[in-house]
């Protein structure tokens, strides 16, 4: 009885596990861009490379477990919104912001970020791939309001030119005009 108990408890937990899976891996690669972390180091030059100053908003469209509007909050004073389509990765996130004690600073919208309404942003946070960066050009030039500025990682935005790129960080800087 012990033994079928057991195994009942373990299958419960395979299946909790693949359902985790799912939502954490599959559902963000649905939307065409599956989940990959960004480097503290590489966050922070981008946000220096911004100038984001405090009080200003920061917009993270895909914000994954939260790194971002964590640092965005904690080092640079920022308010920081991210937008996230999977409900693990909001969950994830959203546990993170407050365990590093910067709740009031940051907001996480389970969105899709060609949905999201982007007009209040000072600052767009994107590690994407160039592909999706130009789907979501006339959505930022139509939402940005002049002075806006938009970070991508290893991605350039198709007819626009960067006002600065960071080469070892592969890292590129555009400002709404």
């Amino acid at each position: 009885m012990a033994i079928h108990n057991f195994l009942i408890i373990l299958s419960s937990f395979l299946l909790l596990l693949f359902v985790v899976y799912i939502l954490w891996a599959i559902i963000p690669s649905l939307s065409g861009l599956p989940w990959i972390p960004t480097r503290s180091k590489r966050i922070h030059r981008a946000l220096e490379l911004a100038q984001l100053s405090p009080g200003e908003i920061l917009y993270d469209l895909g914000s994954g477990d939260g790194r971002v509007l964590i640092l965005a909050a904690r080092e640079f004073g920022a308010h920081a919104v991210g937008v996230e389509i999977s409900p693990i990765h909001c969950l994830v996130a959203w546990v993170n912001v407050y365990l590093h004690g910067v709740s009031s600073q940051v907001s996480i919208k389970w969105a899709s970020f060609y949905k999201v309404e982007l007009r209040n942003a000072n600052v767009i946070f994107i590690y994407m791939t160039s592909r999706q960066a130009s789907r979501l050009r006339s959505r930022l030039e139509s939402q940005l309001h002049p002075g806006a500025r938009v970070l991508t990682i290893a991605c350039e935005i198709g007819g626009w030119q960067p006002a600065a790129f960071d080469q070892k960080e592969i890292i590129y800087l555009y400002l709404i005009r």
